[in-house]
């Protein structure tokens, strides 16, 4: 069962009602980059690919990302905490997806917390503000044993 907006926003803390959502918080938009060397997955360990910012340009007053078609890494702004008895996802907000974009995500365990980042999809070119709300985050209930403890703990958490 998946928990309602108030509860994950009680579970992230510091966010704005307007974020707030029936199911879940819509989570805002902190950075892009793009990786430009190939990464690597092996049997004993991974290594990230090295990325580049990508810079944004201004319009009326306005700080954008001036996207092209390709894969981009966006980053949230919000620090992430999934609790105790919960699993975490990211999908989409629909307005990005009505504008031919997509945001691949993976499984956020219990335990983790952090500002983490999906894999932004873009098949037609688009202005993406920063601090705009593109994604959103939910939480369900899931036996699980143990909490994550891996190499993204923390990550982007001063």
């Amino acid at each position: 069962m998946f928990e309602s907006g108030a509860y994950v926003a009680d579970a992230l803390g510091g966010v704005a009602d307007e974020q707030v959502q029936p199911n879940g918080v819509d989570l805002t938009l902190a950075r892009v980059k793009r990786q430009r060397e190939p990464g690597r997955i092996t049997t004993d360990g991974k290594t990230v690919g090295a990325r580049e910012a990508v810079e944004t340009v201004e319009r009326d007053g306005r700080e954008l990302y001036a996207l092209d078609p390709g894969y981009y890494v966006a980053g949230y702004a919000e620090t992430v905490r999934v609790p105790e008895g919960h699993v975490g996802y990211v999908y989409p907000r629909s307005s990005l997806m009505r504008n031919s974009c997509m945001l691949h995500t993976a499984v956020w365990d219990a335990g983790y917390e952090g500002k983490g980042e999906g894999l932004l999809e873009v098949g037609h070119p688009i202005e993406l503000e920063r601090g705009a709300r593109f994604a959103q985050f939910v939480l369900a209930d899931a036996d699980h044993e143990g909490e994550y403890d891996g190499s993204y703990q923390g990550e982007g958490v001063e």
